[in-house]
């Protein structure tokens, strides 16, 4: 691992986050280089207890490694104040509780900001801070229905369904993380604090580009239906998923110039004249017909042999993978996004970098996620040295 200085060396973070959305913001910090102080409440954060299993389970040790924990009750007035110390001694406040939650602690952003005038303050929610859903209860799948992707996800005639994994949390821990470094941008220039509030619901919207596309742009009234794994707007075939010998493949042809890559790799090139298929509005037109042709192809073959032959061909392409295939993909391993590791147990697992590379790098040198409560003294000693230091 390279010794030289990661993007966020030197930023120190105090996290008050649980469960997804936040964890995986200062996951991403710590992964960065910043010095992330993991506030958990007593007996732990709820992902370290989440089921009868006990222990830190598999999500917890995926989002927390190179964080330093710290066990604060803050409804208790020495603790509390514990905590307001250590926020003037960093560049960063992040919380997801539910709104209103931290200011009835003491601990919110008016408070924090005057004892640290540049504070940058970031809150996470299923609805955002404000607005009429602010007392909403939200996890994943409450913002998934709520937001829409339910209503989107799935074939028109069964029930919605949602999504097979928690976007939401993980969209609006994207755009928290993205929210900091945007503050941390607006402080190096102007020397201010600022207050970052994301929701989940909002984080999620953009993501209907395509599906708004169907309703807007055709101006009808009516909200798109579930499509199953055809484009959520309609205006583009194929693009969908087609049987294989073993499995499923997932095609798309964005132009066409991809089209007629495809029908040379079928074996079809007559095709290119045919009136059902001449251009992409009459390939939307004709989506049974597309979507028959490319199946009696691809049920003959493998999935394997439909990747080199399409990705020979320069047409987008992919197998559907199971989590087993995925957790030994090659291109993850290789760019090292995952790898396995013995965890402090001596049990192999599986550690997950950051997905931004920056200077070819995505990760530090890798710590186990901490023990609850396990860097108390440490955390306590280096807050006595800094308050020494600065005289208050």
């Amino acid at each position: 691992m390279s010794k030289t200085p990661h993007p966020l060396t030197g930023i120190r973070v105090l996290d008050l986050t649980q469960i997804y959305n936040g964890p995986y913001a200062t996951f991403l910090m710590a992964m960065a280089g910043a010095d992330v102080i993991k506030v958990e409440p007593p007996g732990g954060e709820h992902l370290r207890r989440r089921n009868a299993r006990g222990g830190a389970l598999y999500p917890f040790k995926m989002l927390n490694p190179n964080k330093r924990s710290i066990s604060l009750d803050l409804k208790s007035e020495k603790d509390r104040g514990i905590f307001l110390e250590l926020a003037k001694t960093v560049d960063i406040v992040i919380e997801n509780f539910a709104p209103g939650v931290v200011d009835r602690l003491g601990i919110g952003y008016e408070t924090i900001k005057s004892i640290k005038s540049d504070i940058i303050y970031a809150s996470g929610s299923g609805y955002g801070q404000d607005g009429p859903y602010r007392g909403y209860q939200a996890m994943d799948i409450a913002v998934q229905a709520m937001s829409g992707v339910m209503s989107a996800t799935g074939f028109a005639e069964n029930p919605p369904v949602k999504a097979g994994v928690a976007l939401c949390d993980f969209f609006a821990g994207i755009h928290l993380y993205g929210g900091v470094m945007t503050a941390l941008v607006k402080r190096e220039r102007t020397g201010n604090g600022s207050y970052v509030d994301v929701s989940m619901q909002e984080s999620v919207f953009p993501s209907f580009a395509s599906n708004l596309g169907l309703m807007f742009d055709n101006d009808i009234s009516e909200a798109p239906k579930r499509v199953g794994n055809f484009h959520g707007g309609l205006s583009i075939a194929p693009y969908g998923v087609f049987p294989t010998k073993d499995g499923y493949t997932a095609i798309i042809c964005n132009n066409d110039t991809h089209w007629h890559r495809l029908l040379d790799a079928m074996e079809e090139a007559d095709k290119k004249d045919d009136e059902r298929f001449k251009t992409m509005a009459d390939r939307v037109q004709n989506l049974e017909d597309v979507t028959e042709l490319i199946t009696n192809w691809s049920k003959t073959l493998t999935r394997a042999e439909i990747m080199a032959l399409l990705n020979e061909a320069r047409v987008p392409c992919g197998t559907v993978n199971d989590l087993d295939e995925v957790v030994e993909d090659e291109n993850l391993h290789a760019r090292g996004m995952i790898r396995w590791i013995k965890d402090a147990e001596g049990r192999k697992s599986l550690a997950a970098a950051s997905p931004l590379h920056i200077d070819g790098i995505n990760k530090v040198e890798y710590r186990s996620p901490p023990e609850f409560d396990s860097d108390r003294d440490n955390i306590l000693k280096e807050l006595e040295t800094l308050i020494e230091r600065s005289g208050s």
